[in-house]
């Protein structure tokens, strides 16, 4: 199943010399992850696969397929992006695991970039123009972020993200003149990391984030650390 989830977009390369530019991209921030194997800007694989009410992990068997149809093995990854959420805390921890694991493995630097962002960039045949990406935030609360998407794909940051009312999304977007878009709305659109592809030069200037420390925004805390917290009277540490 992981197999058909994944499709290749460029045939199969022999990258084992010294892949300095091979990119492993991972984004865990729904219910849906997603990776990509970006090479030189472009993308060689990519996976879906459900991230929810499986009796198994499936992320890093899709790493592992994508990998695999772009000619290539972990120990090949130099740099890896992960999507830094907000997001859903189960999936945004293995989506980190797994990114945080190839790196100090390969002892290749980490970066992170806004798995808000990675619903305008990865989203397929969307059209330039402004956009307010949206976000699951639980209990009737919305993430959003507006981005505006020019011709060649790239995104640019137009205001901060930002915790609202569901309720309040259209209006917010109606006042900006952009079109929401997200697992929610009507572009029903989820981050992918494909769109760390046309992101990479943006990304790259952020520079990479301290493997040790770095941590996602998740959406909601878990309610084992939730009770864990009430429990001792303090936050729970990294």
């Amino acid at each position: 199943e992981v197999q058909r989830a994944v499709r290749g977009t460029a045939p199969a390369v022999d990258l084992h010399a010294r892949n300095e530019q091979l990119v492993l991209a991972i984004d865990g921030s729904t219910y849906e992850g997603s990776v990509a194997i970006i090479r030189d800007g472009a993308v060689l694989a990519e996976g879906t696969v459900a991230m929810r009410g499986e009796t198994e992990e499936r992320l890093m068997p899709a790493v592992l397929a994508a990998l695999a149809q772009a000619g290539a093995e972990p120990r090949d990854v130099a740099r890896v992006v992960c999507g830094a959420g907000p997001g859903s805390f189960t999936s945004l921890r293995i989506a980190t695991a797994i990114a945080k694991g190839i790196a100090m493995g390969n002892d290749a630097p980490l970066f992170a970039t806004s798995s808000l962002a990675l619903i305008v960039a990865g989203a397929t045949n969307l059209a330039a123009g402004d956009y307010l990406a949206v976000l699951d935030a639980m209990r009737g609360d919305r993430f959003v972020t507006p981005f505006r998407r020019a011709l060649d794909g790239t995104v640019a940051q137009l205001g901060e993200a930002t915790r609202v009312e569901a309720a309040a999304v259209p209006s917010i977007a109606g006042r900006m003149g952009a079109s929401p878009i997200g697992p929610l709305e009507a572009l029903k659109y989820a981050p992918h990391a494909r769109g760390v592809a046309p992101m990479l030069s943006d990304i790259d200037r952020e520079g990479p984030v301290e493997l040790d420390t770095w941590e996602p925004v998740y959406g909601r805390l878990a309610e084992a650390q939730v009770k864990w917290e009430a429990a001792h009277g303090r936050a729970l540490g990294a």
